[in-house]
């Protein structure tokens, strides 16, 4: 069996549908990372949300990567900073109640990062910044919202989906909507071009 030209190591359904939407033909293989304990360990060393979102990113790619040689394999990562407050995908619907509340009526960070590997090596890794701010919302209202969404956003860091019922949490966003997604596909797509995947 040959091997695919392009292997997304994560997990998330949409970055399966952003780069599935671009036309860019990949495979899927979901990296095992305990990222609550290396998100750890890269903010005791001091490093950066920018810093540690393409640590993780690199992280997965290079596991992924041990099992596709000669093969590119792309990892990402996303991280929600608010206040000094670096916020995990909620456990639970009592984590997910707990963090809209924390963020309702405040601005906060996404960083996505991102990295692209080949035979156990980084070839390129970059980060993005968006801007999110959440209208404030009440304690009934965060109940009414989390019943409608379902299990859904404990896949999602910030405990919402903004690209689905989550868009109603918001007044403003700030930066590009690949980035927010979890997914920064510009700088993706030329680094692509560069490796022969995505066409000049």
């Amino acid at each position: 069996m040959s091997q695919p030209g392009l292997v997304l190591a994560s997990g998330s359904m949409i970055r399966r549908r952003i780069l599935s939407d671009a036309g860019i033909p990949f495979h899927v293989d979901i990296p095992n990372v305990d990222e609550g304990a290396l998100k750890q360990s890269c903010r005791n060393d001091g490093l950066t949300v920018e810093q540690t979102a393409m640590e993780l990113a690199c992280t997965k790619a290079l596991q992924v990567s041990e099992r596709y040689p000669e093969t590119l394999v792309l990892g990402a990562d996303q991280i929600l900073e608010c206040d000094g407050i670096w916020f995990d995908k909620p456990g639970d619907y009592g984590q997910a109640k707990k963090q809209l509340m924390m963020l309702s009526g405040k601005r906060h960070r996404l960083v996505s990062g991102v990295a692209l590997c080949m035979n156990k090596r980084v070839l390129w890794k970059s980060a993005d910044n968006s801007f999110m701010t959440m209208r404030s919302i009440c304690e009934k209202y965060v109940e009414k919202y989390l019943d409608k969404a379902g299990d859904k956003i404990f896949s999602s860091v910030g405990s919402y989906q903004v690209e689905a019922l989550g868009i109603h949490l918001f007044e403003q966003m700030e930066g590009n909507w690949f980035t927010i997604l979890g997914l920064p596909l510009l700088p993706v797509l030329d680094v692509l071009r560069q490796h022969g995947i995505v066409d000049p």
